[in-house]
């Protein structure tokens, strides 16, 4: 029989990993304008620009650079590959990378695979990225990554899995933050939402596509 009550749902781990979650969004939202979050927040500013140039390779086009500003803006350069698709990889490969690395982070091994991969592409993107924002950032992440994965292995502070976690939270929590800003509380005619909505034969706004992604 189907356990419509839910009863005996949730043991011990996860409901300790269901409150980190609801803790770690409560401290995002709280110190959302502070400086603290910033490399957190230019993190997911790679990641969405990172979702563009996988779409673009992906539809066999060519990823000319990436770049990612102080700001908190970014930019991929792409010629080819499919436009439609491109664009909204962006917000959509966003809030796919949190959703990612927030499921890797139930589990030693995965969270470890995690961070191993996410080191690997900051190396890569390294060798691509056009302004130094986005080289500091590779770096820097690079560093901490590593500082923390040492911690981890030779210490009794084991943070690897929440540092994860709370990346994938904020990834989360920023792909949603960043359609409202760009379309909602403030239009910005050069978001991917509004160029999809010049180049999709479908009658609907910038706007319109943002509520959708």
């Amino acid at each position: 029989m189907p356990n419509w009550a839910l009863k005996n749902c949730c043991k011990h781990d996860q409901v300790v990993f269901l409150i980190t979650i609801c803790v770690f969004t409560v401290v995002i939202l709280l110190l959302w304008r502070t400086f603290i979050l910033t490399p957190f927040k230019l993190i997911t500013v790679f990641l969405h620009e990172a979702s563009h140039a996988i779409a673009c390779k992906l539809t066999c086009g060519q990823v000319e650079g990436i770049q990612v500003h102080a700001n908190e803006g970014g930019v991929t350069q792409t010629r080819g590959g499919l436009y439609w698709l491109i664009l909204p990889a962006g917000y959509l490969g966003s809030s796919f990378w949190g959703m990612a690395l927030i499921l890797a982070s139930t589990n030693l091994l995965t969270a470890r695979i995690a961070a191993g991969c996410f080191v690997l592409a900051l190396f890569v993107v390294l060798f691509v990225a056009k302004n130094w924002t986005l080289r500091g950032l590779c770096i820097g992440f690079i560093i901490f990554l590593a500082v923390i994965w040492v911690l981890q292995e030779k210490t009794t502070v084991r943070i690897l899995r929440y540092v994860i976690l709370f990346i994938g939270v904020m990834n989360s929590l920023f792909s949603v933050y960043d359609i409202y800003d760009d379309l909602i509380s403030r239009r910005v005619n050069s978001s991917d939402a509004e160029k999809f909505a010049e180049v999709c034969p479908c009658p609907c706004n910038g706007v319109g596509w943002g509520v959708i992604w």
